[in-house]
């Protein structure tokens, strides 16, 4: 099957897995996957949706871009939050409800499976999981379907929404 690139032309990640572990956030949330970053991957601001995009948690030097200033994980030395004195921290945890309950996946379970296999493993199971089979890009963990090639799915789902309301 064969992969897109995963951020349109912009080919300043030439190296496909340094690109994807620089995509996993501190908590454990697989930042390629996020509708955000795909917003502007698929340049969906062009196409008639109108979302901020995000470059992933890690982009432009930051660490994570979620949590408190005061979190360890901006202020210290670590890389993922279960490196942290206080993880699983109330923050880390709500988190991890939302995303248990909205979206179908656990970051702490991803944190643990970093933690025990290690990134590489984690990455290639995130690849496994989340790859259309239709097209082979990323499908987007918060709207369960392919941004690449089923585009045409959330723009009926958001205009039956806007029928409804």
């Amino acid at each position: 099957m064969k992969r897109t690139n995963l951020y349109g032309d912009n080919r300043r990640f030439s190296n496909y897995r340094a690109f994807r572990e620089q995509m996993i956030a501190p908590c454990g949330m697989d930042c390629a996957l996020c509708y955000g970053f795909q917003v502007g991957q698929y340049d969906l601001n062009h196409k008639g949706f109108h979302n901020k995009s995000c470059l992933g948690c890690r982009s432009e030097g930051h660490q994570c871009k979620h949590f408190k200033p005061d979190c360890p994980i901006k202020t210290q030395s670590v890389s993922f939050c279960f490196e942290c004195p206080d993880y699983p921290c109330p923050a880390l945890k709500s988190l991890d409800y939302r995303y248990r309950q909205k979206n179908h996946m656990s970051l702490l379970e991803n944190l643990k499976m970093i933690q025990k296999e290690g990134l590489d493993a984690f990455v290639t199971s995130q690849d496994q999981k989340w790859t259309c089979e239709k097209c082979g890009a990323l499908r987007c963990c918060h709207k369960s379907l392919c941004l690449n090639c089923e585009l045409d799915l959330l723009q009926k789902k958001r205009s039956i929404n806007k029928k409804v309301q």
